[in-house]
């Protein structure tokens, strides 16, 4: 499934949802109950470790941030969580065949008619998390927001909208519409949930964990008590390292580029996953995120990847990259266009 201009307004839209004010608070984030599950059922590797191996979707519509209509709900009975699912279906679903509502335009459609209701395939239920349904990802800070971005951020992040229009080049273009990574953090880290094909599927040896994300095909390899590469060596899925505690895989990176940009993140960036296997079918996955040049404070988010059937399957970005030469070719005709006036 490709995308086209997907990344372009999904970067649009991260970069105006972090220019609002968001809500902070000192409160930190407790365990999960469901870290407390038995792990009698639940599968172990040869060397005595949860595997967390197989195909896991982590599609959910609970968003990041908490919306404002359940500023004071981080959860919410299953009955409001049914009349919230079927009216965001309801409302997705009024969208076909527009190419300019919200979820449409947000991928790529709008004006144009490039996409449908059917290629929207983010799940249908909000993420439930000790047997409660959650109304957003974040779950620290307690009101469900990321926190303020720093002055310097701000500064960072307009002078990136100031870039955001150049066709100069093709290197010019956000990382996601060159299909070099997944939009939306998909691949991570943190690993988030987004349109479409959030499948993922982990191979786990002694020595490294391998994430395969079906979208744009990224890979992840997380090494195992390793150490991290020098300070001058940065990655744009940065440089993951991993050690057990208990029966949790925690994962910690560092070594990011200034190009990954997650919620307008920096080369600062310090992620640290956490993976618990709680049941057969769930890993709960719990992510902070650490970089002061952009955030006022550390944040976390936690939710659930589910079990899947699978497969994961080949994702074809841009159609053969026809569309490469295509967006790079109108900027040339309106650069035409410009000089005749």
């Amino acid at each position: 499934m490709s995308y086209r201009l997907l990344a372009s307004i999904s970067a649009l839209a991260v970069v105006f949802a972090l220019s609002l004010p968001a809500q902070t608070s000192s409160a930190a984030a407790k365990p999960s109950a469901a870290s407390k599950a038995k792990t009698g059922a639940i599968p172990h590797t040869p060397d005595g470790h949860p595997d967390l191996q197989g195909v896991w979707t982590n599609a959910t519509i609970t968003p990041l941030q908490r919306p404002a209509k359940m500023a004071a709900k981080p959860t919410i009975s299953d009955a409001e969580a049914t009349e919230y699912e079927k009216h965001e279906e309801d409302e997705l679903n009024k969208q076909d065949g527009q190419s300019d509502g919200p979820l449409i335009a947000a991928a790529g459609s709008s004006g144009t008619g490039g996409y449908n209701v059917l290629f929207v395939d983010r799940g249908t239920e909000l993420a439930r998390v000790d047997g409660v349904k959650r109304t957003s990802l974040v779950i620290d800070p307690p009101d469900g927001r990321v926190p303020a971005l720093t002055d310097e951020a701000r500064k960072r992040i307009s002078g990136m909208m100031r870039n955001f229009n150049k066709y100069d080049s093709v290197k010019d273009r956000p990382l996601s519409e060159r299909c070099i990574i997944g939009f939306g953090s998909t691949s991570g880290p943190p690993m988030l949930p987004v349109l479409y094909n959030n499948n993922y599927q982990i191979v786990q040896t002694p020595t490294a964990v391998m994430i395969l994300v079906e979208m744009v095909h990224d890979v992840r390899i997380i090494r195992m008590n390793g150490t991290h590469a020098p300070s001058n060596v940065h990655e744009l899925l940065g440089d993951s390292i991993g050690h057990w505690e208990g029966d949790t895989l925690v994962v910690d990176t560092t070594n990011f580029t200034d190009a990954t940009m997650f919620q307008g993140s920096g080369a600062n960036l310090h992620v640290v996953e956490r993976f618990r296997r709680v049941d057969p079918e769930t890993i709960l996955y719990r992510a902070t995120v650490e970089d002061p040049s952009t955030f006022t404070k550390p944040w976390t988010l936690e939710y659930p990847f589910r079990s899947t059937p699978g497969p994961v399957y080949e994702y074809a970005c841009h159609e053969g990259n026809y569309a490469m030469p295509d967006i790079m070719g109108g900027a040339r005709k309106a650069d035409a266009e410009k000089k005749k006036n």
